[in-house]
């Protein structure tokens, strides 16, 4: 199972979400992002959120459109999008890809980047229209290479131990890094494929492009 959850954040940092969407994924809508996937032609099989970002007017046509939307007070201890990744993570969900939660407010930003520890290693994406964002802990990963994200960072989380980069255009050998450190950022694959290792602690990647 693939979830989709797409949030209220700002709609001009958003990927073309038609490209990601195909038969074996489930949509998720989050408060405003509801509307944003309705705009984009998909209905959305389940909604969350507190929907304090639309009217009444908007929440009463969401109610009969789809199949299920859960409402949820304004006043609680989560975010509206922790509660629709919960739910896909009780799913069991193999992959669950995160839109509409950059660009704006940093406060939501750094909220949204905090969900992906609740996942596995790479089983959440954050993505927007110039970034990926996966979280990943010790042990070995392989990266492919895509040609439209040229620039591969690597963002200390908790201080690394023997970080290693192989088929990567600045290599490295069992190399600390502490937090802090920008050692790692705007790196490049040279061969179709590229890996990363680190014996301690926990690593952000983040797959970018500049914009056009």
């Amino acid at each position: 199972m693939i979830v989709h959850i797409v949030a209220g954040g700002p709609t001009n940092v958003l990927p073309h979400l038609s490209a990601y969407d195909n038969e074996d994924v489930y949509w998720i809508g989050v408060d405003r992002g509801v509307l944003t996937l309705l705009a984009e032609g998909i209905v959305p099989k389940r909604a969350f959120g507190d929907f304090d970002s639309i009217s009444e007017q908007e929440l009463q046509q969401l109610q009969t459109q789809l199949p299920h939307i859960d409402i949820w007070p304004s006043e609680k201890d989560q975010t509206d999008t922790d509660i629709a990744l919960e739910w896909a993570l009780e799913q069991e969900a193999e992959k669950i890809r995160l839109f509409g939660a950059t660009g704006g407010r940093l406060d939501h930003l750094f909220g949204n980047v905090q969900l992906l520890f609740k996942g596995e290693d790479g089983q959440i994406e954050l993505i927007d229209r110039q970034n990926i964002v996966t979280l990943h802990r010790n042990g070995k990963h392989v990266v492919a290479k895509k040609d439209e994200y040229r620039y591969v960072s690597f963002i200390p989380l908790t201080p690394i131990r023997a970080l290693t980069l192989r088929g990567f255009k600045y290599p490295l050998d069992a190399h600390d890094v502490p937090l802090g450190s920008t050692l790692c950022v705007s790196n490049e694959l040279i061969h179709h494929f590229g890996t990363f290792s680190f014996t301690e602690g926990i690593l952000m990647m983040i797959r970018s492009k500049d914009e056009k």
